[in-house]
């Protein structure tokens, strides 16, 4: 594919409420899209294409380095002009090039990410084929587990975890922090019953001085901890490993397939969370699904607020063989009023995955006009 011009959009789409975590706490959700325009059948008889990307970076640098300004900059500044002008020079751009013509801008994961998935969508598009049978999906839907934030008692926690468990989602996460772990969990289970999938996540909010914490958390039959310290830290995380019975999820730390084989050699994790855009696009996903599966660690489908276009990438991604735990792809309305694509909605659990070419999803344009806060079109 030749590259012939990007359009990167800001949005800014309010939750149906706000969703805190140890980090902070999110009103809405502000999101880049790239949209990528080139050509595919060579020069003689040249189809136009267009793909979609979003950037999982969040407003702030809170969950990591990266933020939405910050990627929009980089995007506009180096990335889409290096696609630009290699497209420019007579050379074809596809989605397995991306990474490498990238890797000279070091860093920016989530911008990367965004990009190589809007020239995947529209490579896809000019192929026929979705982007669940691109990467090997192997299931037409997938069970939906749902992430819940902290909330501002115990009491106000079980009402929005039996809602969500009357809506039929499969599995539950609750977010804790220090102050707010042992007592919201045993509630929940006491409440539910041991049979309901639950697990937590601590976005790193802990050190090895709270092991003794993590341990009680043994009690309660969770699924997984997920990241309970710090994100640069591999080898504190074969510590609490090995101390808790319950198994040890990383997510922050995995930022790439070499950061999930150093933690498979540490012992630092026995399962592993797949966000793309943390991790640089969903060939590296793939990557990291296909070690995991080598090496017997189960991984599963993390969520970052995504729009319709990033869920929809999701669960083509989640629908992979190794991905054996629910994931947080969650229908539409557990955040957003109204998506901008048509929503995702459960259904007994699941939920299914797009099957047209590319992500199977687009953008309703007067919907996605109505959040839209910036445009800007960047060509050779």
């Amino acid at each position: 594919m030749r590259v012939t011009g990007a359009e990167l959009r800001t949005i800014r789409m309010p939750l149906v409420s706000p969703f805190e975590t140890s980090f902070g706490v999110e009103r809405d959700r502000v999101a880049i899209l790239v949209r990528v325009i080139g050509t595919v059948g060579g020069d003689r008889r040249p189809v136009e294409v267009q793909g979609w990307g979003e950037c999982v970076a969040m407003e702030s640098p809170l969950y990591s380095s990266e933020y939405a300004e910050a990627a929009a900059a980089v995007l506009r500044r180096y990335l889409i002009p290096r696609l630009l002008a290699v497209s420019a020079a007579g050379t074809d751009v596809t989605a397995e090039t991306v990474d490498s013509l990238l890797e000279p801008f070091v860093g920016h994961r989530m911008a990367k990410a965004a990009l190589e998935m809007a020239v995947l969508d529209a490579q896809l598009h000019g192929t026929g084929q979705s982007l669940a049978g691109y990467l090997g999906a192997t299931r037409t839907s997938v069970p939906s587990g749902v992430s819940v934030g902290i909330q501002p008692s115990v009491a106000a926690l079980l009402d929005v975890v039996g809602d969500y468990l009357a809506d039929g989602y499969v599995r539950i996460k609750l977010k804790i922090k220090p102050g707010f772990d042992v007592a919201p969990v045993e509630a929940v289970r006491e409440r539910f019953g041991e049979l309901i999938p639950l697990q937590v996540d601590a976005n790193a909010a802990y050190t090895l001085a709270d092991a003794r914490v993590l341990r009680r958390l043994d009690a309660f039959d969770l699924l997984l901890i997920e990241q309970p310290l710090p994100e640069d830290d591999l080898r504190q995380h074969a510590e609490p490993a090995r101390l808790v019975r319950t198994p040890i999820c990383l997510d922050e730390s995995i930022v790439s397939p070499r950061a999930a084989a150093d933690a498979i050699a540490l012992r630092a994790c026995s399962v592993i969370n797949i966000k793309a855009g943390r991790v640089g696009g969903y060939l590296a996903a793939r990557r990291i699904h296909d070690l995991c599966q080598a090496n017997g660690i189960p991984v599963w489908c993390g969520g970052m607020v995504e729009t319709g276009l990033g869920r929809a990438a999701n669960a083509a991604l989640a629908a992979l063989p190794g991905f054996t735990l629910p994931g947080d792809v969650s229908a539409s309305d557990r955040f957003y009023e109204q998506d901008i694509t048509e929503p995702f909605v459960l259904d007994d659990g699941r939920i299914a995955v797009p099957t047209g070419p590319g992500l199977g999803v687009s953008p309703i344009g007067p919907v996605l006009e109505s959040y839209t806060v910036s445009t800007e079109w960047i060509q050779a």
